[in-house]
């Protein structure tokens, strides 16, 4: 079993080599680097150590996008935060989080894809690379990640590296947040490589 520290430097290496190799499919150039939630912190000196590596000594521009500051934007600029704590207060946390989903999901709101994607727009796919941080926001079922990968499917070419707080079943089962409730996702394995998955 490799250790984080192994998986990160198969990331770099991953992340360096032309063509990448984060991915078989040249229109889904994303990864998810899995890690236990309890290494949370650890994860995030090691993940800006990389950044700072990637950039001084292969040239690129690392950006972090945190989800978290994606899902307060959206609720900010869509229905507004009081309206949903208001919501929560007299219908409930279950109704508030399906409040949010759609927020994040509908097209008549601020799909997070299309947030996502307008985020990165600019960016040099041959330079640029995304550490997509702070899934954990998302926790327990206000969005699926395996949702916002499957819908950035061709809509940017620009290396993605979603940082996924969960444990491994299998080599590409992940459960997120490692919360027993959620059954696993099945996700990506044949698609995009998943580091830390053993």
């Amino acid at each position: 079993m490799l250790s984080l520290e192994e998986h990160f430097r198969i990331l770099e290496e991953d992340l360096t080599i032309v063509p990448l190799r984060i991915s078989a499919y040249h229109d889904l150039p994303f990864a998810i680097f899995r890690y236990d939630p309890g290494d949370e912190f650890h994860c995030r000196k090691r993940m800006r150590l990389l950044a700072i590596t990637l950039e001084q000594n292969h040239n690129k521009t690392v950006t972090f996008i945190s989800l978290g500051t994606l899902l307060w934007k959206i609720i900010t600029d869509t229905e507004g935060i009081d309206a949903i704590v208001y919501e929560e207060r007299q219908l409930g946390f279950q109704r508030a989080q399906e409040t949010v989903n759609r927020l994040l999901s509908d097209e008549d709101f601020m799909p997070l894809p299309k947030v996502l994607e307008s985020q990165v727009k600019h960016f040099d796919p041959a330079k640029d690379i995304v550490f997509l941080v702070r899934a954990s926001a998302l926790a327990p079922r206000i969005y699926r990640c395996s949702v916002l990968l499957d819908q950035m499917h061709g809509r940017t070419m620009v290396p993605i590296v979603l940082f996924y707080p969960g444990t491994s079943e299998g080599k590409t089962d992940l459960r997120f947040m490692n919360m027993q409730e959620r059954a696993h996702t099945g996700t990506y394995g044949y698609r995009v490589k998943i580091y830390g998955g053993d």
